[in-house]
């Protein structure tokens, strides 16, 4: 009997430290979560290649301006004798040599002097929109920062609901077992303790719930955060005591000027749109480029060339410009009236936007205070029923009522803290300042 016994303890042991390992608990606040969701986040990750990208073209408008070398060369067999007739004078064309390989090489060199500007206003241009793209990850930096502020408040909810339905459901169970005493004792109506034993199991099936809701706020946290699944995150709750001191809303709408990310890339794509207008236009000015070459050449027995070099400087114009319209052009002019008014609308939806959210954060803050008085109001009932019911002068659907919408009243509390604060993070995210707070 004891060998089972010391083996089930062994077993117990094991399967413990089993569990332990397979699940890491961490504490994270809420800014360090942030940080670490920016760093795992799988849609930085493509907008580190879009910058890659935008790079690479910046690259190709540098390189225009390079010299151009290109060599070539071959080497032909001739199987069939060819007819060559040579018209100089003194030689007659029958007595030609027999020829049956050709080689010859060739190297020509071209830089450009004058483009009319395209070059130039090519690599601005593309300067303008890697500036752009690096901006726009700055953006989705801002929104990944609400991201995980927002699951991190729905964890830390899930969890405190959890501590006041356990707390509440281990009151109600003590007081079942003492109106079972009392039943027992003729005291109380077998009805009044059914009654109690529904509260408790009421409050069961709430617990139930906010334990489902934690465990896929938590699984969601990981994933955000790019941990293993089986992570439990501990939160720390200083964050809901944020945005005590808020400041005025023209504050904000200026801050959100100066800020917001996605302003400064739609400012860099008007002006890399504007340099493209200018290049456009000088598609209709001709090419001037610095040339040079060399030429070699061998057919045995008839001819051989080497060092015929050549330098000159040579002109390009399209003519078909004279009679066409320039549509690269009219393409360019409407790329930049899209992206005046799409500048416009942004301004105007962030005036909006930084107003709603600080309605939002204002209205956050006073339901604080109304849920804050309905908990002490609600407190203040039970207790009072209970000394009424305890005296016989109230029922037991009356304690029971007044214990539930003491539960309610004490959740709210926490849920309107916990939302004040992800309110106040909403509004810095309007501004662009969510990730430098």
């Amino acid at each position: 009997m004891k060998k089972i016994n010391n083996s089930v303890l062994a077993l117990a042991l094991f399967v413990g430290i089993a569990n332990a390992n397979a699940q890491e608990k961490r504490t994270l606040t809420l800014d360090e979560a942030v940080q670490l969701g920016i760093q795992n986040s799988k849609n930085l990750k493509i907008d580190a290649a879009k910058i890659e990208e935008a790079t690479a073209d910046l690259l190709e408008a540098k390189n225009r301006q390079l010299p151009e070398l290109k060599v070539s060369g071959s080497y032909m067999y001739l199987p069939l004798k060819p007819n060559i007739n040579i018209k100089l004078p003194g030689v007659s064309g029958d007595s030609g040599p027999v020829v049956h390989q050709v080689a010859y090489g060739s190297a020509n060199l071209s830089v450009p002097i004058y483009s009319g500007g395209r070059i130039k206003y090519g690599i601005e241009s593309a300067k303008y929109l890697v500036e752009a793209s690096k901006l726009s990850t700055e953006n989705d930096k801002v929104a990944i920062a609400y991201n995980v502020a927002q699951a991190y408040n729905n964890l830390f909810k899930a969890n405190q609901s959890i501590k006041v339905l356990e707390e509440n459901l281990s009151a109600s169970q003590q007081r079942d077992e003492t109106f079972l005493k009392m039943e027992n004792n003729g005291l109380i109506a077998r009805n009044d303790r059914l009654k109690a034993n529904l509260q408790t199991s009421n409050i069961e099936l709430q617990l139930l719930e906010a334990k489902n809701n934690y465990n896929i706020a938590n699984i969601n946290m990981d994933l955000l955060l790019g941990l293993p699944e089986t992570t439990e995150i501990d939160v720390d709750q200083n964050y809901i005591d944020e945005g005590n001191d808020v400041k005025t809303v023209d504050y904000y709408i200026n801050t959100a000027r100066e800020n917001r990310k996605d302003l400064q890339a739609l400012s860099m794509q008007r002006q890399a749109a504007a340099l493209g207008t200018k290049a456009a236009k000088a598609e209709n000015l001709p090419s001037i480029a610095f040339t040079g070459g060399y030429v070699a050449a061998d057919i045995p027995k008839f001819l051989t060339i080497y060092n015929a070099v050549n330098v000159g400087v040579g002109i390009s114009y399209n003519l078909s410009n004279i009679w066409k319209e320039n549509s690269s052009l009219k393409q360019s002019k409407a790329r930049e009236m899209q992206l005046s008014a799409t500048n416009e609308l942004l301004n105007d939806n962030i005036k909006l936007d930084v107003n709603r959210e600080y309605q939002n954060t204002d209205y956050s803050k006073k339901r604080i205070a109304v849920f804050e008085k309905s908990a002490e109001q609600a407190n203040e009932n039970y207790r009072i029923t209970k000394n009424k019911y305890d005296n016989g002068l109230a029922t037991m659907t009356e304690l029971l009522d007044a214990d539930a919408a003491q539960i309610a009243a004490n959740v709210g509390v926490i849920n309107a803290k916990a939302d004040a604060a992800l309110a106040y993070r909403k509004l810095l995210q309007t501004t662009g300042t969510l990730t430098t707070k």
